[in-house]
């Protein structure tokens, strides 16, 4: 199967689901991650850091196995303020892939990149589109899903997990790579906090460690 990762930013396609990428890996699937945004730090572009970053995600690559990641460089903290700039190279990238399965970012993440991502995600998968998607799930990212306020409509409700006792090392190796990104306990993006809720996921779940995800479709075509 071909699997689309749809990642707002460098390192959220591994906080949100990198054991369960490398699952899709080692089960033989043909892995495929889209970026949206560089980052920018201290609201300044630093264009060395943005390449160090890249990097990053490379050498992250590597230790989950899959087969390619596309950069689409747009303008970090700046997503929502154009829809369309998101939409129109992600709908070429989605119908060049055609995938079985797409996992996107939670729509209520508390970070406006994430939520524009999002928006333009749904309407990449609609039915109307060349391409339906049969699947379609979002993952949590720890420091963005977990950092919602108390609202209804902004609470994470898994409703399908993933078992990644055998791939969880991975999920921390690729997130070594990220060391600008990295921050210590009790931070979401600490080896230990994730591992904590790898372990909470579990628990919900019945297996030792887990990832959650939400299913918005599924359809046995």
């Amino acid at each position: 199967m071909k699997i689309l990762v749809i990642a707002p930013h460098m390192d959220d396609e591994t906080l949100g689901m990198g054991a369960t990428i490398a699952r899709h890996v080692a089960k033989g699937d043909k892995v495929f991650i889209a970026i949206m945004a560089y980052r920018i730090y201290e609201k300044v572009y630093n264009k060395k850091i943005v390449e160090s970053e890249k990097k990053a995600v490379l050498k992250a690559k590597e230790v989950l196995g899959y087969q390619e990641v596309i950069f689409f460089d747009l303008q970090d903290e700046r997503l929502d303020t154009a829809i369309q700039d998101i939409l129109i190279p992600l709908e070429n990238y989605y119908n060049k892939i055609k995938p079985d399965i797409l996992y996107v970012n939670f729509y209520q993440d508390n970070n406006q990149d994430h939520r524009a991502t999002f928006e333009a995600v749904r309407i990449v998968i609609r039915s109307v589109n060349k391409w339906k998607v049969p699947r379609v799930l979002m993952y949590e990212v720890p420091s963005s899903t977990d950092q919602s306020p108390p609202l209804k409509e902004a609470v994470f409700l898994p409703n399908f997990y993933v078992n990644i006792e055998k791939y969880l090392d991975k999920k921390i190796k690729a997130l070594n790579c990220y060391k600008r990104e990295k921050r210590k306990f009790p931070h979401p993006r600490s080896k230990e906090a994730i591992l904590a809720l790898a372990k909470r996921r579990g628990v919900e779940s019945g297996f030792k460690l887990a990832e959650a995800f939400m299913i918005l479709r599924d359809q046995w075509k």
